[in-house]
Parts: C-alpha cells; sequence; structure tokens
C-alpha cells in the first residue's frame, strides 16, 4: 500500500512540489488549511506531513508555532526548497495580452519589481496554486497568475516568464512530521534537536534558561519566541539546536533548562538537510 503525505494548499503548490521532490514514492493529499493536514497525520489517515516553518524572505510561517506543541506529532526531518515564481496564463495568453497578475501576496511581493517592469495590476489570491486554477476556469487572456511551474503543468497553462522574483535567495524549510518517533543514531553530528519551552517575564528568566547550552557548549541554531493563550504572563520559545537530545552535554543543558523553565517539550530529532 502507498503511503501518504499531506501538505497545505491546491496541487501545485510549494508544498507538493517539496512533497514530490522529497520521496517520489509518496502519495502527495491536498489539505485546505494546516490543521486539515495536522488532523490527516494525527487520525492516521496519512502516513507524514510536509509542512513549512519557515522562509528565507518572509520569515516563519504563521499557525504552525501554534499547532505544533499541541499535536502530538514528531519532527522526523526537514527539506529545504528553492521557490520558483513563474508568469503563466492560458494558451491564448502572451505577455502583450495581459493587463493584471493574481497570487498570494508574499508571491506578489517578491515579484514586485517585475510585475512593474512588465505594467501588471496585481490582485491579491488565497494561494499561488489556486490563482493558476482560478485563471484556467476564467479562461481570459488578460489575467495571469503567478505560481510554480508545476501548477502551470496541473493546470495546463502556459508559461510566459520564468524567474519572476525579484531576489535569487528565496528558499523555504519545511518540517516533515510523523506519529511515531524515528531518531537518529546519537553519535550523528548532523544531529537537530528541536523543543519548545515556556517561561515566565520576569527579570533574568531567559538568560537563566538558556545558560546551559553555551556552558556546555551548544550551538542554537534558532530561538523564536510568542506568545500564548492571548496571555502577556509569559512566554514561549522555539529552539533548534545542534545536537542529539541524548547526548551527555545536550542533556546537561536540558537538564539546567528544566530548573528554570515550564513545559520543556521535545518536538523532535532529526538529521539535519544541509550544513548550519
Amino acid at each position: 500500500m502507498t503511503k501518504k503525505i499531506v501538505y497545505q494548499g491546491e496541487p501545485g503548490a510549494n508544498s507538493h512540489i517539496a512533497c514530490k521532490l522529497f520521496d517520489p514514492k509518496l502519495e502527495s493529499i491536498a489539505c485546505s488549511t494546516f490543521d486539515h493536514a495536522f488532523n490527516e497525520v494525527i487520525n492516521g489517515k496519512s502516513d507524514l506531513g510536509m509542512i513549512p516553518i519557515e522562509n528565507s524572505i518572509a520569515g516563519r510561517v504563521a499557525d504552525i508555532h501554534r499547532l505544533m506543541p499541541t499535536s502530538g506529532l514528531k519532527i522526523i526531518g526537514e527539506y529545504f526548497l528553492e521557490i520558483q515564481h513563474t508568469l503563466m496564463g492560458i494558451n491564448e495568453s502572451t505577455l502583450e495580452t495581459l493587463n493584471s497578475v493574481r497570487s498570494h501576496e508574499m508571491a506578489l511581493s517578491q515579484c514586485r519589481n517585475s510585475i512593474d517592469k512588465l505594467g501588471l495590476i496585481p490582485h491579491v489570491a488565497a494561494d499561488t496554486a489556486g490563482s493558476a486554477r482560478e485563471i484556467s476556469e476564467l479562461n481570459d487572456k488578460t489575467i495571469g497568475a503567478i505560481a510554480s511551474p508545476l501548477a502551470a503543468e496541473v493546470y495546463n497553462l502556459k508559461i510566459l516568464k520564468e524567474n519572476m522574483e525579484d531576489k535569487g535567495f528565496n528558499t523555504t524549510r519545511f518540517l516533515i512530521l510523523s506519529r511515531d518517533e524515528v531518531k537518529p543514531e546519537v553519535n550523528d553530528e548532523n544531529s537537530i534537536t528541536t523543543l519548545v519551552f515556556k517561561v515566565r517575564n520576569v527579570p533574568s528568566a531567559l538568560y537563566k534558561a538558556l545558560g546551559g547550552f553555551a556552558t556546555n557548549g551548544i550551538n542554537m541554531l534558532k530561538l523564536e519566541s510568542y506568545q500564548i493563550d492571548g496571555s502577556f504572563l509569559a512566554t514561549q520559545f522555539y529552539v533548534d539546536i545542534k545536537g542529539h537530545c541524548d547526548e551527555d552535554s545536550v542533556q546537561r543543558a536540558l537538564d539546567e533548562l528544566s530548573h528554570y523553565a515550564d513545559e520543556v517539550k521535545i518536538l523532535g530529532v532529526y538529521p539535519g538537510a544541509r550544513e548550519r
């Protein structure tokens, strides 16, 4: 039986591409929302989830930090995808026939200079692949969409211009989620441990909580904070560290963290997909 991997978005979305490139043998399943994607894995309807966590230009992806700590799912890997923004239209379209373009607001902002040079009027849509589907259904040669090359293939659209992005270092990092924990070997030097913890908003709380990572020589790859439950009394932190949670040095750092932080929860230990 073919294993399934879910993603948020419509067929042809960048998350869909990430699924296909990560493991072509998996069946990719589209979900309308992140909540839907998480629930498909939690309920056993899909084996894995391909979830974007951050983009090199736009920053972190909303909702993910809220969903992950309470989902019970484990991070078992990561995948980096270089984002390609492509201008497309129906088969009768040319650059000369277009007068407007639609896409997700982030894609439009990342292609602003290219859009201006072509003299197109931008219109914000729900997502990139959905924009491609919409112009295919409208069958209007004056309307284009900015989406992935896969979206053009899925919706039988003509690519009018490639590399629409204004900057060439647009990369999205995805996390692969599973119900079952799969850890690399303890001596794997490429291991990453992801965890969350809470501290009260009192003087030196974060300084004390993180001190163990410094004294034990643990490299911190990522540290983000966000408020939870609409309260300003405590802050939750999302952390990526270089190292395996079962290593002695990491164990000592986590033990010290537990003295100063509440609800320390390891979300996963997994092999890094690239050098940090």
